[in-house]
């Protein structure tokens, strides 16, 4: 059988062809499926590098058809259906944060054409025309990898093009996240004194000291029942979170929901402080008078923190409530303290989260041991423990230095 060559008399292989008609070559092939495909090249060198590709993709099992076909979102549905062991809160996060960000852009994209400039480029679009923080991209990474990894593993592609990806942006853009500052001891003092002293804000009394004088977690705090609280041993059993989000069938409605601290070292005890205690008795006492909770969140009751109908505490409604105190006391604040010819002390506007970051930072002022500020805390990492006890260890150094400076008449 006479062989088929080019132009320049050079024989072609099987499934090569060569036309005349505009001097390109073409190279036919079959995928797994057995649909047919075509490649073409200006070259015949060409041509073959690309044949020599799709061959080494054969040798290693890499599907290409689905590499051309899937896009990203296939690729997160996939990954997503395989996670049973994730928080619901956690899915409902990853689930949100992938059809605002992602599902309608880069989630478009077919998987065997994503390069790590395209994650750069789209990395950039969020920060820079999106206006999204560090902190929020971390979380798309963090969604977005193990998809690609998933890939990996299935042999749809050969390399994850999420790898280095965020690194990179988070040197270009500082590589800093948001700081969480705590409150000071002056401003906490503030805060409390002016809630104690309100009748319009002393309700949340009883909350914010718990909060502050356990470190807990908000929705391991507006969990908390009278059955996980032993007045006698005065110890605080932490075993659940009570979490408030969208419900999966009809989003638009939100629903209270049970579930497991976020990670397993968040399950602790916490001795409580004296203050701590106190509020718990006189709550209870309170409530002996008016009621207990008798709300049911998945089969369990007997919240102790709830709001005036019962029902256990929103998040959001108490950093609403956190936003009125603050501005009222910063309002009164400025005019006390321009009567008496000082300088106020303001309260920056904070989430209820910073009362754990504030409650953490005064631990590590007055504990060395970190273990012990891991175990009350419930850090899954030491590292999380270390980077606030440097971040507080700082500030300490600084006033310790300050009083030196003070005290030392040789300067």
């Amino acid at each position: 059988m006479q062989s088929r060559k080019d132009s320049k008399g050079r024989v072609l292989r099987k499934g090569e062809h060569y036309r005349k008609t505009d001097n390109r070559y073409s190279y036919i092939y079959r995928d797994p499926l057995g649909k047919q495909h075509t490649i073409y090249a200006k070259s015949l060198l060409k041509l073959r590098e690309l044949e020599e590709d799709l061959i080494r993709d054969q040798l290693d099992e890499i599907d290409t058809y689905v590499a051309g076909t899937a896009d990203v979102n296939y690729l997160f549905d996939r990954y997503i259906a395989t996670k049973s062991e994730l928080r619901s809160t956690t899915k409902t996060n990853y689930l949100y944060m992938w059809n605002h960000f992602i599902r309608d852009t880069f989630g478009k994209k077919k998987v065997g054409q994503v390069k790590f400039s395209d994650v750069l480029f789209f990395y950039s679009h969020l920060i820079n025309d999106k206006g999204l923080g560090i902190n929020t991209l971390e979380t798309i990474n963090t969604i977005l990898r193990p998809c690609f990894q998933l890939a990996v593993r299935d042999d749809i592609i050969r390399k994850n093009p999420i790898d280095g990806a965020y690194q990179e942006i988070r040197k270009k853009n500082g590589n800093r996240r948001k700081a969480r500052r705590a409150l000071t001891l002056e401003q906490q003092r503030a805060f409390m004194d002016y809630i104690a002293e309100s009748p319009f804000f002393y309700h949340w009394y009883p909350l914010f000291t718990f909060l502050l004088g356990t470190g807990c977690r908000i929705g391991e705090a507006v969990g908390i029942r009278w059955e996980d609280v032993d007045m006698d041993r005065r110890i605080i059993n932490i075993n659940h979170n009570l979490t408030y989000y969208p419900r999966y069938e009809e989003s638009y409605k939100c629903e209270f929901r049970v579930s497991l601290p976020k990670t397993d070292a968040g399950v602790r005890n916490i001795p409580m402080m004296q203050p701590v205690y106190d509020v718990l008795r006189d709550e209870y006492e309170r409530q002996q008078e008016d009621g207990f909770c008798e709300e049911y969140v998945d089969g369990i009751t007997g919240f102790i923190f709830t709001n005036r109908f019962g029902m256990p505490h929103n998040p959001q409604s108490i950093n609403r409530a956190i936003k009125r105190i603050v501005d009222a006391h910063n309002a009164e604040e400025e005019v006390k303290a321009k009567k008496e010819n000082r300088e106020p002390v303001i309260i920056p506007r904070f989430s209820c989260h910073i009362f754990r970051h504030t409650f953490a930072s005064r631990f590590c002022e007055n504990e060395t041991n970190i273990k012990v500020i891991q175990e009350v805390m419930g850090h899954a990492d030491i590292s999380t423990t270390m980077d606030i006890y440097a971040e507080v260890s700082n500030d300490v150094v600084k006033s310790s230095l300050d009083k030196l400076a003070e005290n030392l008449d040789v300067f």
